[in-house]
C-alpha cells in the first residue's frame, strides 16, 4: 500500500501474487501504444521499467481539483468520471473516461498541473501509471515518444468533440439515443444519475425516455 493510499504493484515484487496482474496491464499499455508508432525490445523495456499499476476503488479519486498532479495514467480497465461543481455547488459530470485512454497531466512534461476538475473511479480502475521524472526520461530517451503521443492527444480530442458536440442541438431523447450510440459500454457500467448529469437533465427524466424506448 503505497502512502496516498492507493493500491500499488511494482515491477520488481517478483514474488507478488498481482505481478502477473501488473505484467498484463503493461501489455495492455505496450500494445496501445504501438498502435501509433513503432518500438524496439530495448525501448519497450524501458517503459515496463517505469510504469507500475494502481487500483482504485470505486469513488476513489485519481486526481483532485486545487491539487497538483504529478504522475501520468493509462487506463486499463474500469471507467472514470471528470466532474466538477456549478456556483450552487451542484455536482455536474462533464465527461466519462473508459479503458484505453491515456490520461495526461498537463500540455507538457514540466507544466505544474493543478487541475479545476476531479477526475474520480466509477468502478474499479486499474492503470498503469508513471511519475513525470520517469515519463520525461522516456520522452528524452526514446526517438518518436513525443509524435507517438500527439498522435494518441490527436485521437482522443477528436472523440471528445465528436461525443459532445451535438449534445447543445439535441433534445433529451436524442441526446440519450446519442449517448448509448457513442459509449455503447458504459449505459449498464454508469449510474443514471451521472448519465443524466452528463446530458443536462434530471433523472426523472432520464428514467421516463428510457421507458419510452424500450
Amino acid at each position: 500500500m503505497r502512502g496516498d493510499g492507493k493500491k500499488a504493484f511494482l515491477p520488481n515484487d517478483k514474488f507478488h501474487p498481482s505481478r502477473y496482474l501488473y505484467l498484463y496491464q503493461m501489455e495492455t499499455f505496450i500494445e496501445y501504444i504501438l498502435q501509433f508508432g513503432n518500438l524496439n525490445k530495448q525501448q519497450i523495456e524501458l517503459i515496463k521499467s517505469k510504469g507500475r499499476e494502481i487500483e482504485l476503488q470505486k469513488d476513489e479519486l485519481y486526481w483532485e481539483a486545487g491539487k497538483t498532479v504529478r504522475q501520468i495514467g493509462f487506463l486499463t480497465e474500469g471507467v472514470l468520471r471528470v466532474y466538477y461543481y456549478n456556483n450552487k455547488g451542484e455536482e455536474i459530470t462533464r465527461y466519462f473516461i473508459d479503458e484505453n485512454h491515456l490520461i495526461l497531466s498537463g500540455n507538457t512534461i514540466d507544466e505544474i498541473y493543478t487541475p479545476a476538475e476531479y477526475l474520480s473511479a466509477i468502478t474499479i480502475c486499474k492503470m498503469v501509471v508513471f511519475s513525470k521524472q520517469d515519463w520525461k526520461e522516456i520522452l528524452d530517451t526514446i526517438v518518436g515518444w513525443d509524435t507517438i503521443l500527439q498522435k494518441i492527444i490527436a485521437k482522443h480530442h477528436s472523440e471528445k468533440i465528436s461525443r459532445r458536440s451535438e449534445l447543445i442541438a439535441q433534445d433529451a431523447t436524442e441526446r440519450y439515443l446519442d449517448f448509448i450510440q457513442k459509449f455503447p459500454t458504459l449505459v449498464n457500467r454508469v449510474p443514471l444519475s451521472y448519465i443524466a448529469s452528463y446530458l443536462g437533465i434530471t433523472q426523472s427524466s432520464l428514467s421516463r425516455i428510457r421507458k419510452t424506448i424500450r
